[in-house]
């Protein structure tokens, strides 16, 4: 029997959402070179404002977050074809939600610096600018749950859009914020900023303006959420409406998210350790990565996941959930297969370009050092190698939660933590230059072994659901890659990328330049490749987008 492409209707909401995602992808590229220009990359302050910054986000994954991202949107599903398409029920979740994220926001402000003092590796004299970092970005942790619940109900009503286009408001601010810095306090290649310099209208301007584009991030989706019509009000009662079930699979997710992230936590606080080595080892005129390098290139080797591998997820997501209900479940095989091919088209030749281009892509976040981007660039190619494994490990995961199976998850989260935690206390042993590479290395490794254990759970769970042809398309996809980086790489060495005086190390439009020809000649190569190799899913990736441009007038 023929297999059904991926639906029309599919393929335009990924499309809306993977333009969305983009936009915000370029405008976070932007904003993080922007933020090498005023703080540096490798700058005494760069690490301690990384570090603050990053864990809201984090505090709200861990308590929350996966609640809000993987067991609402069947319970809202399930909700919807209530008469009253769910209102009672998504106005109780909504209330609660926001209740408890206020309470979570409050504690983990109050309680800023003995969390700071628990999770990084900083020196007394770090710490207390840390702390003040803190109190301005701590609050951010209601607004990124308030974001990621409103974007669920928009995502269960087919409103997929404005759930990934608000980060495009968040980042325009964050970038006027930076601009306003530069111009008034200065920038790191002429500063050289330390502790002991800050000052509190520089906390104010770069901190705020951080918190203040999350705030309004969230504030946008509340115009889509009221064009859905629910009625949607205050409501405290939790008695009635189906919470119970909602509470089971949460049980789980909670669980799940403690575990995951508490192995995160382990690689912070290890980074930390390289980052509190940093003036020791600049004492000594030698420049170390440190824990923004990792979370700089964490932003950029996931770009193809979230500009790719969400936006089509997050629609099969549904359609798995809409699958399991009707009791579907060679449905739901062939809409995880189809999503893990299709995303592969893209995920694995993004990765040959990061690895490839690593170095003129570390031009940009170095805020004008040659000898920052080489140690951004050797920690990006570290990660980048297993990007395809990230995105596949995600789409298989959600195939669980489509299911309502929170269980499994945690299983397979356990076993991965702690693969993660021993490999993150083994890097913990280096010597501090080596720290932040092995890390990188660590979190490759857990992305295979993701892959791995998923696919054995998924076996048991789902039977066959065609991960031979998977795994076959993803061979041709990988010789594909090979031979557009071997024909990237030699026009790489033409434009003197391994050469540190090089054309493509002299600036940042030298860098842009050699991407632009070299990432061109990878396309085309990878292009004619998967034509030779008869790869069908290059087609089903490319028809929504050839449909899209052919209606553009």
């Amino acid at each position: 029997m023929a297999e059904k492409n991926i639906a029309p209707s599919t393929a335009r909401s990924s499309a809306v959402m993977a333009a969305g995602t983009l936009v915000s992808r370029v405008l976070g590229l932007v904003r993080t070179a922007l933020l090498a220009i005023a703080i540096g990359n490798t700058g005494l302050v760069t690490d301690i404002f990384s570090s603050a910054n990053v864990l809201p986000n984090f505090i709200y994954l861990m308590v929350a977050g996966g609640v809000f991202n993987a067991v609402l949107v069947p319970q809202i599903i399930k909700a919807s074809k209530q008469e009253d398409r769910g209102t009672e029920y998504v106005s109780r979740i909504l209330t609660l939600s926001l209740m408890l994220l206020a309470g979570i926001a409050l504690a983990a402000t109050l309680l800023a610096r003995p969390i700071l003092d628990f999770v990084l590796s900083l020196s007394p004299e770090q710490l207390p600018l840390a702390t003040t970092f803190a109190y301005w970005l701590f609050p951010q942790i209601f607004f990124y749950g308030a974001y990621a619940v409103i974007g669920q109900i928009l995502n269960a009503n087919g409103r997929f859009g404005a759930y990934m286009w608000a980060p495009v408001v968040n980042n325009i601010v964050a970038i006027a914020g930076l601009l306003v810095f530069i111009t008034f306090i200065g920038r790191e290649e002429t500063s050289s900023f330390s502790p002991d310099t800050w000052t509190g209208q520089a906390t104010l301007i770069l901190a705020g303006s951080t918190t203040l584009g999350i705030v309004l991030q969230a504030a946008v989706l509340l115009f889509p959420l009221r064009r859905l019509g629910l009625g949607l009000r205050p409501s405290f009662g939790l008695r009635g409406v189906g919470l119970r079930q909602t509470g089971k699979v949460a049980k789980w997710t909670i669980i799940t998210m403690l575990i995951g992230n508490g192995a995160y936590l382990v690689y912070t606080h290890v980074a930390t350790i390289a980052s509190k080595a940093r003036p020791e080892y600049q004492a000594m005129g030698q420049e170390i990565a440190g824990h923004l390098n990792l979370e700089t290139a964490s932003m950029l080797y996931i770009i193809p996941h979230s500009v790719i591998t969400l936006s089509l997820a997050t629609v099969l997501f549904n359609n798995m959930s809409h699958a399991y209900a009707e009791k579907n479940y060679d449905g739901v095989r062939a809409t995880l297969s189809q999503g893990l091919r299709a995303i592969g088209v893209a995920t694995v030749f993004c990765s040959a370009v990061l690895i490839v281009l690593a170095g003129p892509i570390s031009i940009w976040f170095s805020g004008g050092s040659n000898v920052s981007a080489a140690l951004q660039a050797q920690v990006l190619v570290l990660l980048a190698v297993t990007a395809p494994f990230l995105s596949a490990t995600f789409l298989m995961n959600r195939a669980f939660y489509a299911n309502e199976d929170g269980r499994t998850p945690l299983i397979m989260q356990v076993i991965l933590s702690t693969l993660g935690i021993g490999l993150a206390l083994a890097a913990a042993t280096l010597p501090a230059d080596k720290i932040v590479f092995a890390l990188a290395g660590a979190y490759s490794v857990g992305n295979i072994a993701a892959v791995i254990v998923s696919h054995i759970f998924l076996k048991r769970s789902l039977g066959d659901y065609g991960g031979a042809r998977v795994f076959d398309v993803h061979v041709r996809l990988v010789v594909a890659a090979l031979a557009a980086g071997a024909v990237g790489s030699a026009g790489l060495a033409l434009l003197g990328g391994y050469s540190p005086g090089g054309f493509a190390w002299q600036s940042i439009p030298s860098a842009t330049v050699t991407m632009v020809v070299c990432g061109g000649l990878m396309a085309v190569v990878y292009y004619l490749m998967l034509r030779v190799l008869k790869v069908q899913e290059l087609d089903a990736f490319l028809r929504p987008l050839l449909a899209k441009l052919r209606r553009t007038p």
